[in-house]
């Protein structure tokens, strides 16, 4: 039986929620996005896809049963060895709830938003992360099975923010869940060829604040950049002893 999915919009005036028109190599499918409330999980979300970050990446780890993931800019090829490892451009994005402008953090991270309880029941959208507190970015993942152990307000480490819910062709999903894969990757390339968002408010950004926000990204960066110069050689000499998933955006089993 599928999980319950408790639905908590935000106070205040709302519209109807965006929906995503993703378009596949394996089929269509539609996703009403959240905005009402994860707004900033949401919107996130709406600016790579008006961007076309999304447009043209594979589906780099599919498992039948439990989710289709997708959002890593290194899965543009297929057989990349870094699919899964890569996140969204460290920039800037406007959370078209409140207008505010919103900085990305290094890595292309974004804060987890745990504040709708929403389940990852099958159907659902919800966001990858590193098993790290707000390590979310790029990376999602489509639930073909009942993933209460996902859930943000479930005992465990493993915390998924859901943000979305499929609309219409829930079977083109479940199709991608069960090809053949190896190591979790499909023999045969599923490619993700445009993702379009009908139904948002478009973004405007505050005058003034972008330059701020890139300069505090940048004053945060630059204040860490000598931390990670010294410890650049110590990670490289431990490189071949470490495995390549502690980095991957993965979503846990």
């Amino acid at each position: 039986m599928a999980a319950p999915v408790f639905q908590v919009p935000l106070p205040g005036a709302t519209q109807p929620n965006p929906t995503a028109l993703c378009q596949t190599s394996e089929g269509d499918f539609e996703v009403e996005i959240y905005l009402d409330r994860v707004p900033l999980t949401a919107s996130n979300f709406i600016d790579l896809c008006r961007s076309g970050f999304y447009d043209g990446l594979h589906f780099h780890r599919v498992i039948d049963g439990f989710m289709c993931q997708f959002g890593c800019p290194y899965s543009r090829n297929p057989e990349s060895s870094q699919a899964g490892q890569g996140s969204a451009p460290e920039k800037s994005f406007t959370n078209l709830r409140n207008g505010a402008l919103t900085c990305r953090g290094p890595g292309g991270t974004i804060r987890d938003e745990h504040v709708s309880r929403d389940s990852n029941a099958p159907g659902t959208l919800s966001m990858a992360n590193v098993g790290q507190p707000n390590t979310g970015g790029s990376q999602i993942f489509f639930n073909v099975g009942c993933n209460t152990s996902l859930d943000w307000f479930s005992p465990g480490p493993s915390q998924h923010p859901v943000f979305g819910i499929i609309t219409k062709g829930m079977d083109v999903v479940t199709r991608i869940s069960k090809v053949a894969t190896v190591k979790d990757r499909p023999v045969n390339p599923v490619r993700m060829l445009k993702i379009n968002v009908v139904g948002a408010p478009e973004a405007t950004k505050p005058a003034g604040k972008s330059k701020a926000c890139l300069s505090s990204s940048s004053s945060s960066s630059s204040s860490s950049s000598s931390k990670r110069r010294r410890k650049s050689k110590a990670k490289k000499r431990k490189k071949s002893s470490t495995s390549s998933s502690a980095s991957i955006a993965r979503v846990s089993l």
